[in-house]
């Protein structure tokens, strides 16, 4: 059996996962961070799923340490869901596929994430209207975590994609 802590594939994505999450204390413009694709990117690259969730969860949870606003638990359960989001696309990693996860998974956070601003904070009214002029007001954000994932998407699957090219070892699962 392979020891999972020593190969090459392993420490070269959890290298990217720990830059991710340092990419934190970067200034950026809101919402346009590294902390979706991060998920992503763990969940289609790692083999194994309980360390594709848990390693990019306890990076972002370390690096909301040192954050000012901190654990918000409606983030870490849309991040699950955009780790498995990269396990639907583990076996058919290209553009196309790494295009249809970005938008899913900036869609997946907005609307986990502002569902509850919703309803665990007093801003909207516990409504129909209040739930939609909080999606609305949202809006703006949507866009910066699309442009984020997006972009840190291509930095991360493009740079593993160069990787495996130069080095054939990390193209083993």
């Amino acid at each position: 059996m392979e020891n999972k802590l020593i190969n090459p594939r392993f420490a070269v994505v959890t290298l990217i996962i720990i830059a991710a999450a340092i990419t934190r204390f970067l200034p950026h413009p809101p919402n346009f961070t590294a902390i979706g694709s991060l998920a992503l990117f763990g969940g289609a690259m790692y083999s194994d799923k309980r360390l594709a969730i848990v390693l990019p969860l306890v990076a972002m949870f370390i690096s909301d340490l040192f954050i000012p606003y901190g654990f918000i638990p409606s983030v870490y359960i849309s991040f699950v869901g955009i780790v498995i989001i990269g396990f639907l696309m583990r076996n058919n990693v290209g553009i196309k596929s790494v295009a249809v996860a970005t938008v899913a998974a900036s869609v997946l956070f907005f609307v986990v994430s502002n569902f509850f601003v919703w309803y665990g904070t007093t801003l909207y009214p516990k409504s129909g209207a209040g739930l939609i002029e909080c999606y609305v007001a949202a809006i703006p954000f949507f866009w910066n975590t699309l442009a984020g994932t997006a972009f840190f998407n291509v930095v991360f699957f493009g740079g593993y994609y160069l990787l495996e090219r130069k080095y054939p070892v990390l193209a083993t699962r």
